[in-house]
Order: structure tokens, then C-alpha cells, then sequence
């Protein structure tokens, strides 16, 4: 039997980052990554490889570049069991023994039970390279593709679609009142579908997918409200949840939202076993209360604590703040934190500062396009707590620094004197840049309450 000192399961996002961390911290620890699947695609790229990349093995981690440089060996094969109490996990034809273990299985999409789910061309995302091969064959030619979901995925996979054929009618179902409602104020989420329809993106809101019709396959998709939409390919982009099979099987704690429940330092219910990624229960940053945001960015985070934890404590996990970014019709729409409807309902009392300018300067400066960023700061304490970007591609990288400045609970004071690095070619005005002017345009406002 094979005795390594550190093992890890998965070698996504967060699997992937956990190794290389460990190595930096224990380089003298012998480890193992098992990984089911030959190939690992990158999770955020998979909805660029029905349009932009149009091949699923142009969308891999290298995992095995990766660990043969940081000394992690690398097994491909299905872990079956762990066996907590003797320290070992079992794949196919062997059991391997370890002093510390991290549980990095990911999640599932969610598959809702609704008539018609299990029709041929109805597809839920997995993250595995043939089976995303099989959606590339069933859209080569036109076909009628109904999205049901508005969230990230819906959208980017919507656009893909369209960009990959012009000729395909794509649709996207979504419950709520307008796409990417849960994670932009509403007027920004408008914005975004108005990217979409331009496109030719048809967006069915406010709407509830009831049964999938057809004989073999899907050949429409009925909705609440007595409407009905014809489907050659369905996508199922609605979210996803913890995969915790294993870590059930193996009597490990459980949290509320259906995570492996985890300690600040990454730690499960075991002391020798450790959870990261999308299968690890979250807190949010401001409540401490359980929260649902699973993200590539949070999965490397929760793994880089892990990896540092496992022999001695470097590092804790203070919650989720949650920052987002996606490009639609070429227009970049990005968040952190909480939006307006979030802090509502947290029950916090806030104020919005708004600031709109040219990304360069003079606004003649090639490369110049219109910025919006909005903040929010709590009344009671002034610490910034949201953040959203509309417009240049530039914000993709500015809702970065918005993220660290709500974690690190900058107040709004703190970011009228921020000292931005300006250049014409580059960014805004120092007079116009636009994270300074929308907090003294908060701090405008908490003047005069």
C-alpha cells in the first residue's frame, strides 16, 4: 500500500491550487493529486469553447505540467471511499494511505426535476471534456438553443452560441425579473440585456421552465406562464451544488447549505482532513452567515488556506465577499460584495456613490471608452461594502481592487484619498478617476443626511 504525507482529490481550481500551496509551505512532503478525468478543463472557460475557442482541448488546466514541476505525483483514477479512521482512500484497484487529506470534489449542476429533463439534447454543464464535446456536435448546425438560467453561465453561453452561428435562435428563460438580477442593481442587470437583445439573444424573464417537451428529444420547452419555445438543444445553466458523496460516505459534518462544514482554517469535522472549493460550506464576510456564491476566485482563495494548514496554522478564512466580472456585447460588467437589494435585505443601512468618466485622457486617447462604477458604503461605519462596473474592459481588473478594498473594510474616506497610479494611455484622469469620485459623491450624501 502507497503511504503519501499529503493527499488531494480533484485537480480543478481548487484542488490544483491546494497542491501547489502545500508544496510552497512543505516542500519536503511527499504528496499525491487524484484526479478522475484525463483532462481538466478550466470551469469559467467553458462557455468560450461553443464560440471563441470552438475546441474543448483548448480549454485544459495542465495538471500534469503543473505537479511534475512541484514534485506532486499525479493519479487518474475515482476515488471510492475514504476511510477516515484508517487514514486511507480507496480508488479502483488499491488503497493509498495519508497523514493529511483535502477533499476538493467540486460541485454538480443542478438537474430540476421537471417532466422531460432526461430527453436527448437537454444538457446540463459537466465539467468533462467529452461530454462538452458532445454539446459542440449537437449545435454544428442551426439549431433552435433554449438556455434555461440568466445567470453567468446562461448569458456567456447565450452569446457563444450567437457568435458561433449567427444562424442559431437562442433563448434564455429566467425566473427572476431580469438577468443577473441576483448579483447587479437593477439597472445595471438592464444594461446587460440590452448586450443581449442587440445580439439577437431573445430573453424570456419572469418566467418558469414547467415541462420539457418531446419524444426522443427535446423539441420544445413549456413555460408558467402558457407559452411555449421551440428547442432543438437545451442548456441547463441554473447553478449547482456541492459534491459531497464521498465526504458523507465518510461521516464528515455537513453545513446548512448542503458544504462540507469547514473551520476558518479550511479544517472538516476531521482533523486530518481538509475541504476547499465548491464542495466546502461558505460564510459570508458580512454576516458570518451561510452563503451559497460558489467561485472560481473563492475556491483558489479557500485553497491556498488549506494548503498552508495542514502541518502547522498560517492562514484563516474570514468569508465570502464574492466579486464577479463578465464581458457582454463587448462591454465589461463586473461586482463585489453586496448590491443594494442584498444589503436591504441583510438589514444595513447604505449609500450609493455613482461616478461615470473616459477610461483615458484626454477621452481622444485611442482605446477611450466610457467607466461607470457604483459603490456602496454602510451609514453606520462609512466601510465600503459593494461595488459594480459597467463599460470598459478595464473594470474587469478595477472590481479586483474594489474586492480587496471591502475585505481589507476601507472607508469611504480612505478611498476619496486613494492614491491611484493615472497615465493618459492607460486610465482615467486622476481628476475624473471614477473609484475616488463615486466615494466623495457617497460621502456628498452622508454629508446632508
Amino acid at each position: 500500500m502507497k503511504k503519501y504525507d499529503v493527499v488531494i482529490i480533484g485537480a480543478s481550481a481548487a484542488g490544483a491550487t491546494a497542491a501547489i500551496t502545500a508544496k510552497r509551505f512543505y516542500k519536503d512532503k511527499s504528496m499525491l493529486i487524484i484526479r478522475s478525468d484525463k483532462l481538466v478543463p478550466i470551469p469559467c472557460g467553458i462557455p468560450y469553447i461553443f464560440g471563441t475557442v470552438m475546441d474543448a482541448e483548448k480549454n485544459l488546466i495542465p495538471v500534469d505540467n503543473i505537479m511534475a514541476g512541484k514534485r506532486v505525483d499525479v493519479l487518474v483514477d475515482t476515488v471510492t471511499k475514504i476511510d477516515k479512521a484508517l487514514k486511507r482512500v480507496m480508488v479502483s484497484n488499491e488503497e493509498i494511505a495519508y497523514d493529511k487529506l483535502i477533499v476538493a470534489t467540486g460541485s454538480n449542476p443542478i438537474k430540476p426535476r421537471i417532466p422531460g429533463i432526461d430527453l436527448g439534447n437537454v444538457f446540463p454543464i459537466l465539467k468533462n471534456v467529452d461530454y462538452l464535446k458532445s454539446i459542440l456536435n449537437a449545435v454544428n448546425s442551426p439549431k433552435h438553443i433554449v438556455i434555461i438560467g440568466g445567470g453567468f453561465i446562461g448569458v456567456e453561453m447565450a452569446e457563444e452560441f450567437k457568435k458561433a452561428n449567427q444562424a442559431h435562435q437562442v433563448s434564455i428563460v429566467e425566473m427572476q425579473a431580469h438577468c443577473l438580477n441576483l448579483v447587479y442593481d437593477e439597472d445595471f442587470s438592464s444594461l446587460a440585456e440590452e448586450g443581449l437583445t442587440s445580439e439577437g439573444i431573445a430573453l424570456l424573464t419572469d418566467e418558469k421552465v414547467v415541462a420539457l417537451k418531446g419524444d426522443q428529444y427535446v423539441t420544445s420547452v413549456a413555460l408558467a406562464s402558457g407559452k411555449s419555445v421551440k428547442a432543438d438543444v437545451v442548456i441547463l445553466g441554473i447553478g449547482c451544488v456541492p459534491n459531497v458523496d464521498l465526504a458523507k460516505a465518510a461521516g464528515l459534518k455537513i453545513g446548512q447549505l448542503g458544504g462540507i462544514e469547514v473551520y476558518p482554517n479550511m479544517q472538516t469535522s476531521d482533523p486530518d482532513i481538509f475541504a476547499c472549493g465548491d464542495c466546502a460550506e461558505k460564510i459570508s464576510f458580512f454576516d458570518k452567515k451561510p452563503s451559497g456564491l460558489r467561485l472560481a476566485s473563492i475556491a483558489t482563495m479557500e485553497a491556498r488556506i488549506a494548503g498552508a494548514n495542514l502541518f502547522k496554522p498560517h492562514r484563516s478564512n474570514n468569508g465570502v465577499v464574492g466579486c464577479f466580472s463578465t464581458s457582454i456585447n463587448q462591454k465589461a460588467f463586473a461586482a463585489a460584495g453586496l448590491t443594494a437589494q442584498e444589503a436591504t435585505l441583510k438589514g444595513i443601512d447604505f449609500v450609493i456613490g455613482n461616478a461615470e468618466s473616459i477610461n483615458r485622457h484626454p477621452g481622444l486617447m485611442p482605446g477611450a471608452e466610457t467607466l461607470k462604477v457604483r459603490l456602496l458604503f454602510n451609514k453606520e461605519n462609512q466601510t465600503i461594502i459593494g461595488g459594480q462596473i459597467y463599460g470598459a474592459s478595464s473594470g474587469g481588473e478595477l472590481i479586483n481592487a474594489i474586492s480587496a478594498f471591502i475585505s481589507q473594510e476601507m472607508k469611504a474616506d480612505d478611498l476619496a484619498l486613494f492614491q491611484a497610479g493615472t497615465h493618459p494611455a492607460l486610465t482615467a484622469s486622476p481628476i475624473a478617476y471614477q473609484v475616488v469620485n463615486a466615494a466623495e459623491d457617497a460621502l456628498q450624501k452622508l454629508r446632508t443626511i
